[in-house]
């Protein structure tokens, strides 16, 4: 029963048996606090029960949570592997009580699971409270029969907690065990309390307040209970070992690395293996609840995780990407416990691998752009810690490679600059940080959900329907009445409107009563199932309780239904063509258009992007049924059906079905089975046709797909014919003739283009000859020089035209200047028997400084610089004279 797989499940089991309801972990994006960048504990999916804006159908619930603590408040990701506890990705065991039982039964039901189905000894537990809880100091002596020297008071914030600067907080009590005098620590309190030997593992939270702002908290309507015992550190404890590194979950992946570098664990490198199992699964999390790595918030983030891992894998010898290897391992060990992993695996992998891929290549970079930063630094130096910050805040390149590399020369780095720039990006990112999730829905929409109950939707089989208007909202707060000319919200007992979400765009419309009419200008879903229809009143006045009349934009929602049938369609046809990693990343359904974003890691080929769209209008013309069916989650998944990432589904889930697959393995069965609770159309031949009007990249490993369907696509293409008409008439040809006509014309193009360049740059160079106005070569000193100002000759041209002089020398020094609109390129090339005398990058450099430019580069036998004055090419020439004569 020491197994982490065993802890998790005879935790939920028992708390099962108690009365709780066993509630599934929720993502780690959360959905209801704009405050947190991931869910860092269990209580977060309930922050809304606890503070009374929401209410549940149990009210004792246990979970096992994942947890990520590697950004914002709570992040533990620089002291990962070079500690015994600290993990960036861990799981939260916990039970709460909304309101239900308090302090004793909390503390009764905690002491009964450790002391009795987990085993442990009661001599080696203690327990900390919050220094004014007499009450819960009490329940101890009570239930544990622990004395007054077990039960440590701590005055601090350490046993009063709180999930963020404002919400739910309350004292707590935490329960430590004594791991014995071998490891070195003193209990909560004293001077040691920082060593390892008393290993808090489980808190019991008093939830008593609620922390409105700094300065004001409340009471909570109902007292309520939220704990959290970190699942590793039990299974540490359990297995006895002194580390969450050695626990079977641990092991288990450290040995999938080790297989997989040839090479295991040492006192050396102990700590890189650590940080590769712990990042694995935050990595392999993330990424199956939608994040993806970037450059700013939650994927910024993830790519430092990542990117922490993989260096550690070149640390350790990997010569090749690691990561993605090691996915299998993590899926055997945590599979079964989260199938999210296993639905995500294609992506998971793929996102990966690409990353290690780009980060081995970032490496190379820094490591070259870190050499130019430190050129001409002599031993003792310092880099200052601005340049420091932008290898790794720009480039990806780690402080600790940079101190690295420099540390061979006897080069630091300043620590306090780099610090200082790093204080001011994160003040930077604070300041942007736009919160996480969906924004925290209003208040009052919770209080009306409460009070009127869930809006029934009867959207999929009507576009008209009757009701009672049960309330109105004004300038955010409840209304009796609204009057014409007025804006409204409007809450319905049943609607037909489709209220945003999922992508699809809310419904518009028409309300109507008895002497009143509202133009809705869109339906909203607000609180859990509360719809909302925004409008304006255009005659009358409407008020609470009157009877309505509700008919959706028949027109408006016939072409939403269609675009969100193809954006199935078009999903799966890229699935079949592109393979299925692919999985829809966010989408938009309008009634213009339809757009969604894909997880794929390189561009999608013209020939790709044709055999997707064939693909989907052979399930349109089939004019099969589109199918709804209700069932379980897991019933839908056994059929196949796809589960969008980071979408909440409740214990009934829409399935919708349509097409029959005519390829490969899943011929002959249906074509696209989504989870889904948007409307569609009733055949596929009501999409009418689908076009694919454009793909393109909008993050790392993600691309853009915007498609129409319909008159929209029927038009795009008539106008698309027209312009091809147009274009054959002017060429006068047929339509048929236009493609290789074009293609001939650019060749044409690019043939007279070279031959313009070459007639330039002969003329440039006069043909040879003197009275031409050739260019002539003299001596400065004993050496031969062509200096010469060119006009018409592109700067890319130049260094031909420099080879070409240096033929005609033999031996000596060429400089040309070329005019581009008034700005100058110049170009100087040396003889090879010279280059030991002159190098042509020192020469060009006084030259572009002789043409108000600055730099330059190139070789000694050949450089290029540019300046803004081509009216100095003269003074550019002479520059370099002037040092040739030197």
């Amino acid at each position: 029963m020491s197994g982490v797989n065993d802890i998790r499940s005879t935790f939920l089991d028992y708390f099962r048996k108690e009365g709780h309801e066993v509630v599934s972990s929720s993502p780690l994006v959360p959905r209801n606090d704009p405050t947190l960048m991931f869910t860092n504990a269990g209580m977060v999916q309930f922050k809304n029960v606890f503070t009374g804006l929401e209410k549940r159908a149990y009210s004792r619930a246990t979970t096992a949570q994942k947890c990520v603590r590697a950004g914002g408040k709570h992040n533990d990701l620089d002291n990962v592997g070079y500690t015994a506890r600290h993990l960036t990705y861990f799981e939260m065991l916990g039970n709460f009580s909304f309101g239900d039982y308090f302090k004793e039964r909390a503390i009764e039901l905690a002491w009964n699971l450790i002391t009795r189905e987990f085993g442990l000894a009661k001599d080696k537990l203690l327990v900390t409270v919050y220094h004014t809880d007499d009450e819960a100091a009490r329940l101890w002596h009570k239930i544990a029969g622990f004395s007054d020297d077990r039960i440590i008071r701590i005055p601090t914030s350490d046993n009063f907690w709180a999930m963020g600067d404002t919400g739910p907080c309350g004292p707590c009590s935490e329960i430590f065990i004594d791991r014995g005098e071998h490891i070195w620590g003193g209990p909560p309190g004293s001077p040691e309390e920082d060593g390892d030997r008393f290993l808090e593992f489980w808190n019991l939270v008093f939830m008593q307040y609620e922390q409105v702002t700094k300065e004001e908290r409340v009471d909570l309507p109902r007292p309520s209970i939220d704990t959290g015992m970190g699942l590793e550190r039990m299974a540490s404890i359990m297995q006895g070992v002194d580390a969450v590194f050695e626990t079977d979950l641990f092991r288990h992946l450290i040995d999938a690395t080790a297989s997989a570098l040839g090479r295991g664990p040492d006192k050396e490198n102990t700590a890189s293996f650590r940080v590769i199992a712990d990042h694995l699964r935050s990595s392999c999390f993330l990424i199956a609840d939608g994040v993806l790595p970037s450059n700013e918030g939650r994927g910024y983030v993830l790519r430092r995780i990542m990117r922490r891992a993989m260096r550690h894998g070149q640390l350790l010898g990997a010569g090749e990407p690691l990561m993605w290897k090691l996915v299998p391992a993590l899926l055997r060990e945590m599979g079964q416990a989260y199938p999210e992993l296993v639905r995500g695996e294609a992506l998971i992998t793929e996102t990966l691998k690409l990353e290690e891929t780009r980060f081995r290549k970032t490496l190379a970079r820094g490591l070259h752009l870190l050499e130019e930063a430190s050129e001409g630094m002599a031993a003792g130096e310092m880099l200052d810690g601005e340049t420091a910050f932008k290898l790794y805040d720009t480039y990806g390149f780690p402080l600790d490679l940079t101190q690295d590399a420099l540390r061979q020369r006897s080069i630091s780095v300043n620590l306090d600059g780099f610090n200082d720039a790093m204080q001011r990006q994160r003040a930077e990112a604070r300041a942007n940080w736009a919160g996480s999730g969906e924004a925290a829905t209003e208040t009052i929409w919770f209080a009306l959900r409460e009070k009127l109950g869930a809006t029934e939707f009867l959207g999929y089989d009507t576009e008209k329907a009757e009701g009672v208007v049960l309330a109105l909202v004004g300038d955010g707060k409840e209304v009796d009445a609204a009057t014409a000319g007025g804006t409204v919200a409007v809450i319905v007992n049943q609607t037909p409107f489709y209220g945003e979400s999922g992508g699809q765009m809310g419904d518009t419309g028409r309300i109507a009563g008895d002497g009143f009419s509202i133009e809705v200008t869109d339906t909203q879903k607000k609180a859990d199932g509360l719809f909302i229809h925004f409008g304006k009143v255009v005659s009358g006045t409407v008020k609470a309780g009157a009877a309505v009349e509700l008919e959706v934009d028949h027109a408006r929602r016939s072409r939403l239904r269609a675009n969100h049938s193809a954006t199935h369609l078009i999903h799966e046809a890229l699935r079949e063509v592109l393979g299925t990693h692919v999985a829809q990343k966010g989408s938009l359904v309008a009634p213009e258009r339809l757009r969604f974003d894909i997880s794929h890691n390189k561009p999608i080929s013209a020939e790709e992007m044709e055999k997707v769209e064939q693909t989907a209008n052979e399930i349109v013309v089939q004019n099969g049924p589109v199918t709804t069916r209700l069932m379980s989650v897991d019933d839908a998944r056994a059929e196949g059906a796809m589960a969008l990432f980071g979408e909440k589904y409740g214990d009934e889930v829409r399935v919708v079905s349509m097409g029959t697959a005519l390829h490969g393995d899943k011929a002959n069965r249906p074509y696209s089975i989504e989870l889904c609770g948007g409307t569609h159309v009733s055949a596929t031949g009501d999409i009418g046709l689908v076009r694919i009007v454009s793909d393109s990249p909008v993050a790392a490993g993600v691309r853009r797909i915007e498609a129409l369907t319909g008159e929209a696509a029927r038009h795009h293409l008539d106008e698309q014919e027209r312009r091809l008409k147009q274009t054959a008439a002017v060429l006068k040809i047929s339509p048929a003739e236009v493609p290789a006509r074009v293609e001939a014309l650019l060749d044409e193009r690019k043939r007279l283009e070279r031959e313009l360049a070459d007639a330039r740059k002969k003329l440039a160079m006069g043909g040879g000859s003197a009275e031409q106005g050739g260019a002539e070569t003299e001596k400065v000193g004993d050496v031969g020089f062509l200096g010469k100002a060119v006009s018409g000759v592109a700067p890319k041209d130049l260094k031909s035209l420099a080879d070409e002089g240096k033929g005609k020398l033999g031996s000596g020094v060429v400089v040309l200047v070329g005019d581009t609109e008034g700005k100058a390129s110049v170009v100087v090339g040396v003889t090879a028997d010279l280059t030991g005398r002159f190098n042509a990058v020192d020469l060009v450099r006084l030259a572009s400084a002789a043409l108000g430019g600055q730099g330059g580069g190139g070789r000694p036998d050949m450089a290029q610089a540019g300046g803004p004055d081509a009216s100095k090419a003269q003074a550019a020439i002479d520059a370099v004279k002037a040092a040739l004569s030197a």
